[in-house]
């Protein structure tokens, strides 16, 4: 019997970065990377928060810290699959549902690189316009990181 009343949905982000595929791809899954850029404005993602292990089977965790009250935001994923550089797909198992994101890396041929981040599983909370102005706001931050390179 399910009592739960959340409903399941999908989301789909189209994002074109300034930079290589290769270095696209390298981001996403380097702590010394991804510690520049994770997560919404106001968040920062301290280095030693992050563990990735970009394997099918390896963690992909960070624990999220809000600049202006310290508060902590973990986050967990499992990779299910890593096809450098073109995909990756990881799933959040203590997420109602088991959300999974899936990255897909077009190398666009003139030195950029097109983003598609799909997710499936995604809790009514993840849907909202804050939640969605959150998540673009992520995707900025890695625009204006990827094209320092």
């Amino acid at each position: 019997m399910n009592d739960t009343n959340t409903t399941l949905g999908e989301l789909e982000f189209t994002r074109i970065y300034d930079a290589p595929r290769e270095l696209v791809f390298t981001c996403m899954i380097t702590a010394e990377h991804l510690t520049h850029f994770w997560g919404p404005i106001g968040v920062s993602t301290p280095i030693e928060n992050i563990t990735i292990d970009p394997r099918p089977g390896g963690v992909f965790e960070t624990i999220m810290v809000n600049d202006e009250d310290g508060a902590e935001y973990p986050f967990r994923g499992v990779f299910v699959e890593v096809v450098e550089p073109e995909k990756l797909v990881w799933t959040e198992p203590d997420v109602e549902g088991g959300m999974t994101s899936s990255l897909t890396f077009t190398d666009l041929g003139d030195g950029r690189t097109e983003v598609v981040v799909h997710q499936s599983n995604v809790p009514e909370m993840y849907r909202t316009p804050e939640a969605q102005a959150g998540m673009q706001s992520s995707f900025d931050r890695f625009a204006a990181y990827v094209a320092g390179l």
